[in-house]
């Protein structure tokens, strides 16, 4: 490879060099390192560009390199990680988000298990619905056995994931779905209460319309066995929907998915039904499916003294990223013959963003404000719009997804589209330490404080616009800094500005609401699902929680996971708190079923907005 001219607008803090020297830059057998940042963004540019000729656009390869190496070392869109760290390398694997079925038969769930750990192995994650599978104690009518049940044969999933590193460079992530509906639902919804087992799974309810229907109305709803569609037993709705807020405010499991608005969205149902969605829950897939998503980081399309938006200029990367996303389809060496068809018929792209919270920030507006809901649903429509025009030019250019015809796009009078979705709002968590921005829609977690990466490395974060903010206004010490790391408010702390201290909020800082509200106003302009974790301060109630459940639900959200600070042991961001959550006096003494007070969201309140 030719040596690269220094780029004059690669600007890396030392916290996204030591991810990129640990996780994405090519080393020779012994360690090596063999590239440096710039040289990866280089490679990837480079191939990312030959999908011009594989799909024989006509266009300048070379031109749309120097376009595609330009918009990533300005960190103005990065895609997911596969495709930084495959990209023109042998692996050649490119695409993050994967779904595949489980059968019903023995054969069917161990071909899925083998077809996992090969993606696993090419670094990406897998989602799974285990709903198919019949539930414990039913009878196998080859042998005369009984089924040992779906949890079982996650376990299974559990310890091949556990022995097989993605890529060399990421442990395997899986998403564990169950209908709620399932006749094993109970043990799905506790079988990560110990905190112990299926540690490589996050696990989620899917929740549907007539359960909701039977919440509400307080009454029960039916099990319905997977084998014949048949009933086989009923639960009262709200036990049920209490327990699975009592797992998730102990220690995050299990989150929800709203499996029928997942379906009401989806764009080709003719093709198929959804059934899980990936490891982080904002992409649901059709079984084999495959999706590639990219983000761009808001931040940087802010101008720093006029604190106005450059619309022009993000307009033209979403374009410019949407063909980025449409090569790496092009391009990607899939896993598995029935992944490569599937995703070449239907062409599911994700574009999202990135640094959000430092987009506010510089635009001077509180997280959590009624403004802010208004302007990440400005920003979200001003992306789904155009990421529409672009997937339109270039089913001109380069035809339309194959099932087009079929899908749900010609009757809500779109033109033919290159792509069947076109957005889908991520977590970044590692691509936004490379970019240096806050992470997804986030709101900051704190000004200064740890962060857990990487085989449990410890990177310390002080956020760089406070920093500035603090050094241009004359209060910046070490000692403040000491004291917001320790977790003391900023109101709190003399010497800063209440203006900055109102500006710079964290998560800490925000109610449940709060967070519901953002992610619902970014789902509204979103093909996909919205990544977005909903917090609880340590001292939350379980009716805290419940209702966040219920609000996202009336809200237009795809699904919701909420995370109560200091449920676990470990956890990827840390304030002081050593508490790693509640006794097991406490949880012993927790109620199965709370009787939570419904009415605070069914009263029809919902529209107030909520105070900073």
């Amino acid at each position: 490879m030719p040596t690269l001219p220094e780029n004059p607008f690669l600007t890396l803090t030392e916290n996204s060099k030591r991810v990129l020297e640990r996780r994405y830059l090519k080393r020779d057998e012994r360690g090596h390192l063999l590239e440096k940042p710039e040289e990866m963004f280089h490679r990837v540019a480079t191939f990312m560009a030959t999908g011009e000729g594989v799909l024989e656009t006509g266009q300048n390869q070379e031109e749309w390199a120097e376009t595609y190496y330009e918009m990533m070392t300005r960190l103005e869109f990065l895609p997911n990680s596969p495709t930084l760290m495959n990209a023109g390398r042998e692996l050649g694997q490119l695409a993050a988000c994967f779904v595949l079925p489980v059968e019903d038969s023995l054969e069917g769930i161990f071909e899925s298990v083998k077809h996992a750990a090969l993606i696993h192995k090419s670094g990406g994650g897998t989602g799974f619905s285990f709903s198919r599978l019949r539930p414990k104690e039913s009878v196998v009518q080859s042998t005369q056995g009984v089924s040992s049940g779906p949890i079982s044969f996650m376990s299974v999933f559990d310890a091949a994931t556990d022995t097989i590193k993605q890529g060399g460079t990421r442990r395997g992530a899986n998403m564990g779905i169950l209908r709620v509906d399932h006749p094993d639902i109970l043990e799905f919804i506790e079988c990560k209460e110990s905190g112990d087992t299926l540690n490589n799974f996050n696990i989620s309810v899917a929740l549907t319309e007539d359960f909701f229907k039977a919440v509400e109305e307080g009454g029960q709803y039916d099990l319905i066995s997977p084998r014949n569609g048949q009933k086989v037993d009923s639960l009262p709705a709200r036990e049920v929907f209490w327990r699975i807020v009592k797992g998730a405010w102990k220690n995050g499991d299990p989150g929800v998915v709203f499996l029928d608005r997942l379906n009401a969205d989806n764009p080709t149902p003719d093709v198929g039904e959804y059934e899980s969605t990936n490891p982080c829950g904002e992409q649901p897939l059709l079984p084999y499916e495959s999706c590639n998503l990219g983000s761009l980081n808001v931040s940087k399309f802010v101008h720093p003294q006029t604190r106005e938006v450059d619309w022009d200029r993000l307009k033209v990367r979403v374009h410019q990223a949407v063909r980025f996303l449409d090569n790496v389809i092009a391009l990607n060496n899939y896993p598995l013959a029935q992944i490569q068809e599937i995703t070449e018929r239907n062409r599911k792209i994700g574009l999202g963003i990135m640094g959000f919270a430092d987009y506010l920030i510089l635009r001077e507006i509180p997280y959590g404000s009624a403004a802010s809901f208004e302007e990440g649903d400005r920003l979200m429509k001003f992306i789904q719009d155009e990421s529409k025009k672009a997937s339109a030019d270039l089913a001109i250019e380069r035809g339309p997804f194959v099932d087009f015809e079929k899908s749900i796009w010609p009757g809500q009078g779109y033109p033919p589209l290159r792509n069947a979705t076109t957005t889908t709002v991520a977590p970044t968590g590692t691509i936004s330490i490379i970019a240096g921005c806050s992470s997804g829609i986030e709101p900051l977690f704190g000004i200064c404080y740890w962060r857990n990466v990487m085989d449990n490395d410890r990177l310390v974060e002080v956020h760089p616009i406070f920093k500035s903010r603090a050094l241009e206004e004359g209060f910046y010490s070490e000692k403040l800094l000491s004291r917001v790391a320790a977790g003391e408010a900023l109101h709190e702390i003399e010497g800063i500005p209440e203006k900055v201290a109102d500006l710079f909020v964290t998560t800490r800082d925000l109610s449940p609401e709060q967070h519901v509200r953002m992610q619902a106003a970014f789902q509204k302009h979103t093909d996909n699902a919205v990544s977005k974790t909903i917090n609880f301060h340590h001292e939350a109630k379980l009716e805290d929680v419940a209702d966040a459940y219920l609000l996202s639900h009336r809200l237009g959200c795809k699904g919701i996971t909420i995370y109560r600070d200091g449920s676990r042991a470990f956890q990827v961001l840390n304030h002081g708190l050593e508490d790693s959550g509640a006794s097991a006096s406490q949880w012993a003494s927790l109620p199965v079923y709370g009787g939570c007070d419904l009415s605070r969201i069914w009263s029809g309140d919902t529209e107030k907005e909520p105070v900073v």
